[in-house]
């Protein structure tokens, strides 16, 4: 894929890791654990909870390969426009089968990267408790291995300067989980084997979640 075709590149993408990794050691904390589970070749989706305008670039920052996130188009306005292009990330119209969105994000884990995918859809409750059955597509289709991802910052509302931020210096912990696949086995792309993997799937995060809000001591559901 090449940045003619308007497609995103590994290049670009490293860049972003780079400003990510300024930007967030910069203004908060990150504690990051079990980064060696991400594969350190091939490719990959990271499933990330939602709960700050962060996490997104707070997984950039933080995640030890370049990651190509699908980015709601509402993101991409003015100035953000070619810089969220030029720094790999994919621009996605959540409101239809958006098929240029599809084929870039294919073409990313064909090529062997590393996918950034938001399964809740928008930032909300962050607690994976409503799927969209995008994340299942992409498993099954490319056979890529999912990395289940917590991010979790403060409840703390003191010192927050924007309400879907968490506080400056903060701590924020960034848990990355075991690999797992997806599909059944079979092969099949069927919407019943679809909907058989978005619960397995479903499952598997939730329950990383659990273990990761457990490790870091962070029980108290996120506000």
């Amino acid at each position: 894929m090449t940045a003619a075709t308007g497609a995103p590149t590994l290049r670009g993408a490293a860049v972003g890791r780079g400003i990510g990794i300024g930007l967030m050691y910069g203004l908060w904390k990150p504690r990051v654990l079990g980064a060696w589970r991400v594969p350190a070749s091939g490719p990959v989706i990271l499933a990330v909870n939602h709960s700050h305008n962060i996490d997104g670039p707070m997984l950039m920052g933080t995640a030890p390969r370049p990651v190509h996130f699908l980015i709601k188009k509402e993101a991409f306005v003015g100035p953000l426009d070619p810089f969220l292009r030029g720094i790999g990330q994919l621009k996605v119209d959540r409101t239809s089968a958006d098929r240029t969105a599809i084929t870039q994000a294919l073409g990313v884990l064909e090529n062997g990267g590393v996918l950034g995918i938001f399964p809740e859809g928008t930032r909300g409750e962050g607690d994976f408790a409503s799927l969209r059955a995008g994340l299942a597509y992409f498993a099954v289709r490319s056979g890529a291995p999912i990395v289940p991802v917590a991010v979790l910052g403060s409840t703390e509302r003191r010192g927050r300067l924007i309400s879907a931020l968490p506080p400056l210096r903060s701590r924020v912990d960034v848990v990355f989980g075991d690999a797992f696949e997806a599909g059944d086995g079979s092969g099949r792309r069927t919407r019943t084997a679809l909907d058989e993997a978005t619960v397995r799937i479903q499952a598997r995060l939730t329950a990383h979640l659990e273990n990761a809000r457990r490790s870091t001591g962070r029980q108290v559901r996120l506000e």
